[in-house]
């Protein structure tokens, strides 16, 4: 089940977040988050008070996160996007996380298509999204799923520097 997070959800929120980054640093994962840099538990508080905090639950359990709105990230004036649209019109995935001890449940799938869902249901008629070109694992997921990579914007993204930052695109 999906739906809106809520106070109480951030400590799971947090760990989930570290978790991901206890993976990376022993070279388990590769996404290009860096600990105490992002994404942290203030990621989560501000999502939380925009009211755009999403998680997914498993058996009462919180397995996944992402945050859900309309706000393009200034680095996306950069990027080139093969559809025109209005801010109104775009939908944005950010952040997406899944709990590392559980992947390969299609968490990550089932989120994306959600968000797919809550975009028609707010008249969007596109959907934008990044990762770090670091992350095959995020990319071949997204490709899969008809996102297309329209462009690679060079950047300092969320305080992490010399990120690559793949801009993905689909059309509704």
């Amino acid at each position: 089940m999906i739906r809106k997070a809520n106070y109480n959800d951030l400590d799971r929120i947090t760990e989930i977040y570290d978790q991901i980054h206890d993976f990376e640093e022993a070279g388990k994962l590769a996404i290009g988050w860096i600990r105490n840099v992002y994404p942290v538990r203030k990621t989560a508080e501000a999502s939380l008070a925009r009211d755009d905090l999403f998680v997914l639950e498993d058996g009462g359990v919180i397995v996944a996160s992402a945050i859900i709105n309309q706000i393009q990230v200034p680095e996306y004036a950069d990027a080139s996007w093969e559809y025109e649209a209005h801010d109104g019109e775009i939908m944005i995935l950010h952040t997406l996380t899944v709990d590392p001890f559980r992947q390969g449940k299609d968490y990550g799938k089932t989120f994306v298509e959600f968000y797919e869902q809550y975009a028609k249901e707010h008249h969007c008629k596109e959907l934008r999204m990044d990762t770090n070109a670091k992350n095959a694992i995020a990319r071949r997921m997204y490709q899969k799923l008809g996102y297309k990579e329209t462009d690679i914007v060079p950047c300092v993204f969320n305080g992490i520097p010399d990120v690559m930052l793949v801009c993905l695109e689909k059309h509704l």
